[in-house]
């Protein structure tokens, strides 16, 4: 997974919250747009766009972006952050039995996952789908565990790069049509007619789809929040047989031979690179 664009109201205070509060480092400020991550890999790309509004909640979009940390130290570190400077924006945390999470608010309300992987020995797999679960994860006792001296002066995020992203869509039976059938993720979980999660490579998740609150939701209008998520495929070959399926299936594509850009049936934005 690549960036994640934003539609941002409000630009200074969304540079504030993903810079001094989970601690990205701002790679670009070039007038109405920033870019944020560790060097060499952009996490979060914020576009100001002052003319837009936000959408209901019902509608299709984002879930959350997920940040991903290799070390509990570097999460327990940027959520201690976040929570101190941004106490209210605090949603939630569980232990999803792959992975430990924490949940936030942006300034915005879109919304930011922070978690840390177990290893991928420690997952258990049955006839093709991972097993995760929801079980409550304490958060003082999680920063009481891994929050280092260093951690508790500023966010130390280390090789933090975005590990999934979690869409808003209308059904899932569309998005597995669109995301299995055509972009050609391999189905991790399902949830019947409520969730769906999908990856590549073994992964417990790339790309999450829920209908929790956009049951029923039609293509986006344009609207503050999602602006685009990035992919990246191991090769120009890869690419080129992604292009073909979107053909054969008709779906409208931009492609200049290192980039494929389209939009899945809800509108959201998708951009495919290869690997250089």
């Amino acid at each position: 997974m690549g960036a994640v664009s934003l539609k941002v109201a409000d630009l200074d205070s969304m540079i504030a919250f993903y810079r001094d509060g989970v601690g990205l480092t701002l790679l670009a400020h070039d007038g109405p747009s920033a870019v944020l991550g560790r060097p060499g890999s952009p996490a979060i790309i914020l576009e100001h766009a002052a003319e837009l509004k936000h959408a209901p909640s019902t509608s299709a979009g984002l879930y959350h972006t997920a940040f991903l940390f290799d070390e509990k130290s570097d999460l327990a570190s940027s959520v201690y952050s976040v929570a101190r400077a941004y106490p209210r924006n605090f949603t939630g945390s569980s232990d999803h039995l792959v992975s430990e999470a924490f949940y936030f608010n942006d300034p915005e309300g879109n919304g930011v996952e922070l978690y840390w992987d177990r290893p991928r020995d420690s997952w258990k797999w049955q006839n093709g789908s991972v097993e995760m679960g929801t079980v409550y994860l304490d958060p003082n006792r999680f920063l009481q565990e891994n929050l280092t001296e260093a951690g508790l002066s500023a966010a130390t995020v280390g090789d933090t790069a975005v590990g999934h992203v979690h869409l808003k869509v209308g059904d899932i039976q569309t998005a597995k049509q669109f995301y299995v059938d055509t972009v050609g993720f391999e189905i991790t979980i399902e949830y019947g007619t409520q969730a769906l999660f999908v990856s590549a490579g073994g992964y417990h998740h790339h790309v999450g789809m829920n209908t929790w609150e956009s049951n029923g939701a039609g293509a986006r209008t344009p609207a503050l929040g999602l602006g685009q998520v990035a992919i990246e495929v191991p090769s120009t070959d890869d690419l080129g047989a992604l292009g073909e399926r979107l053909t054969a299936r008709g779906v409208q594509q931009a492609h200049d031979g290192r980039m494929l850009t389209f939009a899945d049936p809800w509108a959201n934005e998708i951009r495919v690179t290869a690997a250089a």
